[in-house]
């Protein structure tokens, strides 16, 4: 079932709204509006608002704000965009968000070093902006125009991961707030290191209960020659994943591949407008020399005809990629439109390629099991992939559902080695999967850090570390 907080929710201090009232005027606000939408995400979790949302403009002032809530042990929040899907920034046991939206200044683009340092609240969409005409992009697409803070505090992904990795990957150093005040700078710009501890890893996907992501210097990627996209329907899912299989253990290097179950597939024809086949569908791009996009395009065409695809449809035009992957981007958008009023309870997991097509098929037996609608896509060439399960929140039949269908996936895909969530993250919603996942030793070191760096649990309390 969905959990609360094991954390008391005390008042907040008056010292403290009267101290950041005085030091920020009207960048400290308390009114129902602003409290309301820094209390809630994309998740099926109910609101939970803070008791007061400062919005920061520099590093410094982050500092100010952790120095005054550690003094009054009042709790912490970090905050994006809020477009995070398993309840990463609602404000569980109160306290203060610290909303790091007009930190948004790229600080340095290094063309010769393909790096580029940016403060928190620089969105994936803003930073691909400025580096037009530049021949670079960043490559990180989870979709949501997020924050590139909370990106990395959630160790996002997305659909080009297959060939340029995660969050993990790309960020070669950051500067973070620590629960005292105190600033920590981590890794750099040198492409690889040997010295220390890798704390700069330690913070990715920390979710923001170890720190405050406060600004972060990113691996850019010189922009492909050439690019082309792909579409091919299957007659059944287990074609596509198969398809997906032999691609990746073929060493062929997709940029994306992206699965669609028929579900999902006619909800983005309604949302988008589309006209794609209602069957299990894969959307690829290649990126690579004109001659080389066209070769890796052949070899997937001709795997996916020994596996049942139809219909191979190219997309060599900027215009009609845009459209395609606009579509695919949606897709969580267009199932939220099969169940109007409702709402979507989401699960990712992620588990070795080799697994995948027995995952995925399990799985699709299980959504044949409940009367609630259950789309199934994801980033399948890395093994992940996304359920979206339709719920009334106050129909306890659905939620009850929702739970037992989200156990199912994560049971399964821990049984075959993989992993609770290839790229939401813990939040709230899969505290009580980690022990399971990772074993008592691991967590025991996990909260011994957590008590090095945050002593009085401020930052974020109630995410990520079930309760001990």
């Amino acid at each position: 079932m969905r959990p609360t907080s094991p954390h008391a929710r005390n008042p907040l201090p008056p010292a403290v709204s009267s101290s950041l009232r005085q030091r920020f005027g009207a960048r400290f606000s308390q009114g129902e509006s602003i409290l309301a939408q820094h209390g809630r995400d994309e998740s099926i979790h109910p609101t939970a608002a803070p008791d007061g949302v400062v919005f920061v403009e520099s590093t410094q002032e982050v500092v100010e704000v952790a120095q005054l809530c550690r003094q009054h042990r009042v709790p912490m929040i970090a905050f994006g965009s809020g477009s995070s899907v398993e309840g990463q920034v609602l404000a569980t046991a109160g306290g203060i968000t610290i909303s790091l939206g007009r930190m948004n200044r790229i600080l340095a683009t290094r063309a010769a070093d393909l790096d580029a340092t940016v403060e928190a609240g620089v969105t994936r969409l803003q930073l691909n902006a400025a580096l037009k005409g530049s021949g670079l992009f960043f490559p990180i697409d989870p979709g949501a125009d997020a924050s590139l803070g909370g990106m990395a505090a959630t160790r996002a992904s997305g659909t080009n991961a297959v060939r340029y990795g995660t969050m993990r990957d790309n960020v070669l150093g950051l500067t973070a707030v620590l629960a005292d005040g105190r600033i920590l700078r981590c890794g750099g710009r040198a492409r690889k290191s040997a010295a220390g501890y890798d704390l700069t890893r330690l913070l990715i996907g920390s979710e923001g209960t170890l720190a405050i992501i406060t600004e972060l210097t990113l691996r850019l990627q010189p922009l492909p020659e050439a690019m082309s996209a792909a579409v091919c329907a299957f007659s059944s899912v287990a074609g596509a994943v198969d398809t997906v299989i032999e691609t990746i253990q073929a060493g062929i290097p997709v940029a994306r591949v992206e699965l669609l179950d028929r579900l999902t597939l006619a909800a983005v024809n309604r949302y988008s407008g589309t006209a794609l086949k209602e069957l299990p569908t894969l959307f690829f791009e290649f990126h690579g020399s004109p001659a080389a996009v066209t070769e890796q395009a052949e070899a997937v065409q001709a795997i996916a005809g020994d596996h049942g695809g139809e219909d191979f449809s190219w997309a060599t035009h900027a215009e009609e990629r845009t459209r395609l992957w606009q579509a695919r981007h949606h897709a969580y958008f267009a199932c939220l439109q099969l169940r109007p009023g409702h709402r979507a309870f989401p699960t990712d997991v992620c588990v070795p390629i080799s697994r995948l097509a027995e995952c995925i098929g399990e799985t699709s037996d299980d959504i044949a099991r409940v009367s609630i609608p259950v789309a199934l896509f994801g980033h399948v060439g890395d093994g992940n992939f996304h359920l979206v399960v339709l719920v009334d929140p106050a129909n306890g039949q659905d939620l009850q559902e929702a739970d037992w269908i989200n156990e199912r996936v994560v049971e399964r895909a821990l049984a075959m080695a993989g992993t609770c969530s290839g790229e939401h993250g813990i939040g709230l919603g899969k505290t009580r999967f980690m022990l399971r996942e990772h074993g008592a030793e691991a967590m025991a070191v996990m909260r011994a850090i957590k008590d090095a760096l945050d002593p009085d649990h401020l930052l974020n309390p109630g995410k990520m570390l079930p309760p001990a």
